[in-house]
């Protein structure tokens, strides 16, 4: 599933699948890519090239129970979080549509640059999940907490342009050349900055994100037993098969009158 190519101080990982799927087998082996990167001193800047990422399997989460569920999301969790601790510059270069743990995993780089066909959302509403891997907590951050609120209630994607508009992503340019300029971009930061600079002010600006985060072990927790939920599991299959889904009553919190 993972391709690795060095090109000088530039470690591309890329996702071989044209629509690809993140398992617990896939998932390993991204964080070890990572991780070779990271400890690569030969190694300045990590671009990771995408067509289209789809995030978890539905297949497998539907089959989960919360003690599955929970080393699913640790594992994801271990994953993307090096994207953001690490103190190399990581771009994303994306093709496709990236959606669900996809757009997570692009929100965790430093950088993002999208071709004209790109697109990208949190619908995991639509099969009764929670988006809670990151999603919830880092939309309302990087776009507003109204503009959050639309994506993740509605399911709808964002084209490359309005992910631009929003700040959801830093350039747009043509499919064939993203990956490129995913490339100058970091040999521009590599070769201008200095390391230790970079280092310090990457985790400054971090440290707002990573309020966001403070939840997550909540976050993984709830997420696994939703999981596990009937509820999840209807959807999932309904969806899986291309079912119309039954739609369901929408609670209130106030006690009824007596």
């Amino acid at each position: 599933m993972i391709e690795i190519e060095k090109d000088g101080e530039i470690q591309i990982i890329r996702f071989k699948d044209k629509i690809s799927l993140l398992s617990l087998e896939s998932l390993e082996e991204f964080r070890k890519a990572v991780a070779k990167a990271d400890l690569d001193e030969d190694i300045s800047a990590i671009v990771i090239s995408i067509g289209s990422l789809a995030g978890a399997n539905l297949k497998e989460l539907i089959e989960s129970d919360p003690k599955s569920g929970i080393r699913w999301l640790e594992s994801y969790w271990s994953a993307l979080s090096l994207l953001r601790e690490t103190g190399k510059l990581v771009v994303a270069a994306v093709k496709g549509d990236c959606v669900a743990g996809g757009n997570e995993l692009v929100m965790m780089c430093d950088l993002v640059v999208a071709g004209k066909s790109a697109r990208f959302g949190q619908p995991e509403i639509i099969v009764g999940s929670t988006a809670m891997g990151g999603g919830v907590q880092l939309l309302p951050l990087l776009v507003g907490e109204k503009r959050a609120k639309e994506l993740l209630f509605t399911a709808r994607l964002l084209s490359a342009n309005e992910a631009l508009e929003w700040g959801l992503i830093n350039k747009v340019v043509e499919d064939e050349k993203v990956e490129e300029e995913a490339k100058k971009i970091a040999r521009e930061v590599i070769e201008k900055s200095s390391p230790q600079a970079f280092r310090v002010m990457k985790s400054c600006i971090n440290f707002w994100t990573n309020l966001a985060m403070l939840n997550w072990q909540i976050a993984r927790d709830l997420t696994a037993f939703i999981w596990a939920s009937e509820e999840f599991k209807e959807r999932g299959k309904d969806f899986l098969e291309k079912r119309k889904m039954k739609p369901k009553k929408f609670w209130g919190i106030l006690p009824k009158p007596r």
